[in-house]
């Protein structure tokens, strides 16, 4: 390093400037700071290519053992323990969120947001709204549908995604992430084509939360490539909307829940459930942030 800043023609350039005054020393640092950082840039950048032909994948095996996690988890929390309630199981979800996030907040752990006026508010506001509809509808599919039935419904998302990007924004999908995508709902299918039943009411459920679904995932994806938003400071401004939106869906769930027998197993249950929510809220905001084309 040091021999490095004594060959470099700019280091030997600035430190010549002897008869120069305080400002111009301050802008000759300035220069040669910003000449340091575009070499070291342009040393790591061999590394950051490497690294993005990795992301995707690593992303999207990440999102998808959390997806099949939840999916189970909360299958057994809906029917098999019978907490029939699927809006105030996305409320808890979405609390426990907030909560773990606040705390990374109060450590100073949480990523900054970008600039205030970077993001239209109504973005934020529409985001929050659209998400506690993918998730509600979500968790009401899983509630009156077979786990095959609702993954078959999930796997419709994806090409509901790209054809609304390429109607909308005219973008086109690289083959690498065709492929990688169809890898994963291939095996996904694969994992739970034994478990396919048929319900009417579930069925309708499972086609209104198609479009819903699709356009969080390109909500997401515009703010995250297009105003910098880091995954998890894009979680801590929009989970309190959607918690708004949530609590406006309670009176669709069934009454009783404060009755629910709150042992400590379904609690566990529960808890367990919301943990993989956060995970799958996470988990899925990378793997948007690293295959957005």
């Amino acid at each position: 390093m040091f021999r490095f800043l004594v060959n470099n023609k700019d280091v030997r350039k600035h430190l010549k400037r002897k008869d120069s005054d305080a400002g111009d020393r301050g802008r000759a640092l300035e220069e040669l700071r910003a000449s340091l950082f575009s070499k070291f840039w342009s040393f790591g950048s061999t590394k950051r290519q490497h690294q993005s032909l990795w992301g995707p994948t690593v992303a999207l095996t990440f999102n998808l053992f959390v997806s099949v996690g939840i999916i189970l988890m909360n299958k057994l929390v809906l029917v098999e323990i019978g907490f029939n309630y699927p809006i105030f199981l996305t409320f808890i979800h979405y609390i426990f969120s907030w909560c773990l996030m606040a705390l990374l907040k109060a450590f100073s752990m949480l990523p900054a947001s970008p600039p205030s006026n970077s993001t239209r508010r109504s973005s934020l506001m529409f985001l929050g709204f659209v998400m506690c509809l993918s998730t509600g509808l979500a968790n009401f599919s899983l509630n009156f549908n077979s786990v095959g039935f609702y993954q078959m419904a999930k796997i419709a998302v994806t090409p509901a995604i790209v054809l609304a990007e390429f109607m909308i924004f005219q973008r086109r999908i690289s083959y690498q992430k065709v492929l990688a995508l169809a890898v994963a709902s291939i095996g996904v299918a694969v994992a739970t084509v034994t478990d396919l039943q048929f319900h009417f009411y579930g069925a309708c459920i499972a086609v209104a939360w198609i479009m819903p679904s699709a356009a969080n995932k390109i909500l997401w994806s515009n703010l995250q490539q297009q105003e910098n938003w880091n995954a998890l400071a894009l979680m801590w401004k929009t989970t309190p909307i959607t918690l708004v939106f949530l609590v406006i869906l309670m009176p669709f769930d069934p009454r009783g829940v404060f009755s629910f027998n709150w042992n400590f197993y379904n609690s566990a249950m529960i808890g367990v459930s919301a943990v993989l929510g956060f995970l799958l809220q996470w988990s899925g905001a990378l793997a948007l942030g690293h295959t957005a084309y």
